[in-house]
């Protein structure tokens, strides 16, 4: 089997994590599938394969987007139903690409592709326009925290590649986009089909003088300086040999989630409040005297503390609040609704304590960012505020200073289905003012609901 797969001029330096967003038929799969093709990313085998289940379809040309739509249903429906994740790379960097579904009963699938993107490539049909869905779809980015936002106007060979239409496009949406926090959003005019802009630039569009969709996705910044951000190591494992080499080992295992630790650092173990310093640290079974996100260390401390799975090592100058009430912004992930009441489990990064839903203010309408208020439960596919009180006390940071420390599941105790995902603090960079809440009566009545239900 011949394998074309870049790099070819040396190893790639970086690694970007990318989700593919917009409504049906606006031809998400066909993008990624020529992104694939034109960067010569596709296995031999697999573009014969694609080329022959073209043809049994009648079609002349290799159809592309059987490159990403790979479920039965998929093909048949032509649409995208699952997340696609699909890994390639080009001799500037490594990509990791999630092509995430446009019908609207599959939105919480783009969360599930973008929750850990670093940029998400919204797409539009010049025909048609911002649509409900490619405001969804911002949206959802938005609230997210994605750092980049990328808008492609496809299917410009089908407008005659108008100037004025892309233009117009580009415009409302990048107004959309402000409006919900966005720093920046690039737009880029493109067809997918015929490959103007994907990869090589378009002769068509003489007029675009900006990168394609390929060298912006080569040349975003996506690095980042972990000693900007406090040190958060979530505990995973309590390490103890009780061997005769080792008969005193007690180390703490797990990925730090954010910052830098060091050696000699003082630390806080939450939430039991212990502080201590940093006696030593073990990478790959070497000691090390400096360790950083995302790495998977092992961590001695100086002093015999109860730690278990579930605590959360932190830098004793910067220790998150603990709390028991978490207010967040919630994406409703399953089919069985969200009420106020339910018994629930909440997972937050090595963690997990009981919960209940003790309020939900309000249901986000995120075609005009309307705030419906007291809707009782979340339904699939609904965004809303929710207020959650737990039996233990939690170390959460602002979804906004961190996506891993700021982000949690609620989780059905009865058969471990995820039901939820929450984003703590506010939503929105810019949030819109609050809906007024239903009173400080009802608020203590849930509370004690809750406390009577739960015991906690």
């Amino acid at each position: 089997m011949t394998s074309v797969l870049a790099p070819r001029d040396g190893a790639a330096t970086s690694l970007l994590r990318f989700a593919t967003a917009g409504s049906v038929d606006d031809g998400k799969s066909t993008l990624v599938g020529r992104l694939l093709h034109d960067s010569k990313s596709v296995l031999t085998d697999q573009l014969e394969a694609v080329a022959h289940a073209s043809r049994g379809r009648g079609a002349s040309a290799p159809d592309l987007a059987l490159l990403t739509d790979g479920l039965r249903a998929e093909r048949e429906q032509g649409i995208t139903i699952d997340v696609a994740y699909r890994y390639f790379a080009t001799a500037r960097r490594r990509f990791i690409l999630a092509d995430t579904p446009g019908h609207v009963q599959y939105t919480r699938n783009m969360v599930t592709g973008a929750s850990t993107a670093q940029l998400a490539l919204v797409l539009v049909d010049a025909r048609n326009g911002v649509v409900e869905q490619t405001r969804r779809h911002a949206a959802l980015a938005a609230l997210l925290r994605v750092p980049h936002l990328v808008l492609a106007v496809n299917k410009m060979d089908l407008v005659g590649y108008a100037e004025p239409v892309f233009t117009a496009i580009a415009e409302e949406f990048t107004a959309y986009a402000t409006s919900l926090g966005v720093p920046e959003v690039t737009a880029v005019p493109l067809s997918a089909l015929a490959g103007d802009n994907v990869v090589v630039p378009s002769r068509n569009m003489d007029w675009y003088g900006g990168p394609t969709v390929l060298e912006h996705l080569e040349s975003v910044p996506v690095g980042h300086d972990p000693s900007a951000e406090p040190a958060r190591f979530p505990v995973q494992y309590v390490i103890r040999p009780r061997t005769a080499a080792h008969p005193d080992y007690r180390g703490y295992a797990g990925q730090i989630a954010s910052g830098v630790l060091r050696v000699g650092d003082a630390v806080t173990v939450l939430p039991s409040g212990r502080t201590t310093t940093v006696a030593g640290i073990d990478a790959l079974g070497e000691s090390v005297d400096v360790a950083w996100a995302p790495q998977s260390v092992t961590v001695l401390l100086a002093d015999d503390l109860d730690v278990s799975r579930g605590d959360l090592i932190v830098p004793a100058a910067a220790a998150p609040a603990t709390t028991r009430e978490v207010t967040a912004t919630v994406c409703h992930l399953h089919d069985r609704p969200l009420r106020t009441g339910d018994r629930v489990l909440l997972k937050h990064t090595t963690r997990t304590v009981k919960a209940i839903v003790q309020d939900i203010p309000f249901r986000l309408g995120l075609d005009d960012l309307a705030r419906h208020a007291s809707p009782g439960g979340l339904a699939a596919n609904d965004i809303g505020r929710v207020v959650v009180r737990t039996a233990e006390p939690l170390a959460l940071d602002a979804y906004a200073d961190s996506r891993r420390t700021g982000s949690f599941l609620l989780i059905d105790p009865a058969d471990g289905a995820t039901l939820t995902a929450g984003m703590a603090g506010d939503a929105y960079a810019d949030a819109p003012a609050a809906v007024a809440g239903r009173g400080a009566d009802a608020a203590q009545a849930d509370s004690a609901q809750a406390d009577s239900a739960w015991d906690f």
